[in-house]
C-alpha cells in the first residue's frame, strides 16, 4: 500500500513564506514525476509545480519567481519553497506522485495567506 503525506501548511501573512513537504512511503518505486496542485474554494484544482526524476523543474506562471520545487529521490520527498506569499495563494495544497504505472494523492494541507 503505498502512502503519500503532506505538510507544511498553515496560517501566514501577505509577504510571508511557508516550506510544504510531501513523502511518499509504502509499495512505491521509480517514482517519475512529483507535483503540487492547488485548489481554492470554488476554483478549479490549478498545477502549481512539477519536477521530474532528473530535476526539471516546471512552473504555473502564478507562481514563478515566487515558489521553488526541489525533491530528495532518496527519501522519496518533495517540497514547495512558498515565498511572497500573496491571498491568492490560499488553497488546499495536494501533492501527486507519479510512477510509470500509477499515481497517488495525498490528502492535502490547507495554506492561508491573511492581508
Amino acid at each position: 500500500q503505498v502512502q503519500v503525506v503532506e505538510s507544511g501548511g498553515g496560517l501566514v501573512q501577505a509577504g510571508g513564506s511557508l516550506r510544504l513537504s510531501c513523502a511518499a512511503s509504502g509499495s512505491i518505486s521509480s517514482i517519475n514525476v512529483m507535483h503540487w496542485y492547488r485548489q481554492a474554494p470554488g476554483k478549479q484544482r490549478e498545477l502549481v509545480a512539477s519536477i521530474t526524476s532528473g530535476g526539471r523543474k516546471n512552473y504555473a506562471d502564478s507562481v514563478k519567481g515566487r515558489f521553488t520545487i526541489s525533491r530528495d529521490n532518496a527519501k522519496k520527498t518533495v517540497y514547495l519553497q512558498m515565498n511572497s506569499l500573496k491571498p491568492e495563494d490560499t488553497a488546499v495544497y495536494h501533492c501527486n506522485v507519479a510512477t510509470m504505472l500509477d499515481d497517488y494523492w495525498g490528502q492535502g494541507t490547507q495554506v492561508t495567506v491573511s492581508s
